[in-house]
């Protein structure tokens, strides 16, 4: 069912801040950032080849990224994403053996345009897990 390693999120209290590290600090390139208001975050991508890290800054004081930063100052890791031929069947699969998917369990646009869900945490030790369509 899992497709490749899509990309690792990681929530940053300053987006600018990051940005500057990754771009000058480690010579990244990195993509323009995107307000995401449905998923309340502004996302940049950084690219390493092999997949990207996401940064992810809250986009309103109800953003989840928000309460994550309260919890985590610093910023950290924030979730996993993992692509899926068939993010449908996936869910369907996940449901079925018991695994809990967020939100009301219908897919949602992420950031490069195609469906995204995301799964609790407590079901994959601790990690919070996105699934996007290929």
């Amino acid at each position: 069912m899992l497709g490749r390693l899509n990309h690792v999120a990681l929530a940053v209290p300053d987006l600018a801040a990051a940005m500057a590290a990754y771009r000058d600090t480690l010579g990244a390139q990195l993509s323009e950032p995107q307000a995401l208001p449905e998923h309340g975050v502004t996302v940049v991508f950084v690219d390493v080849g092999n997949t990207k890290i996401e940064l992810l800054e809250p986009l309103g004081e109800t953003s989840p990224i928000a309460a994550f930063l309260e919890k985590n100052p610093s910023g950290g890791m924030h979730h996993v994403c993992y692509e899926v031929d068939d993010i449908l069947a996936a869910r369907d699969r996940l449901k079925a053996s018991g695994a809990r998917v967020l939100g009301d369990g219908n897919p949602k646009i992420g950031a490069h345009g195609k469906p995204v869900l995301f799964l609790h945490p407590k079901d994959f030790f601790g990690t919070l897990v996105e699934l996007e369509q290929a």
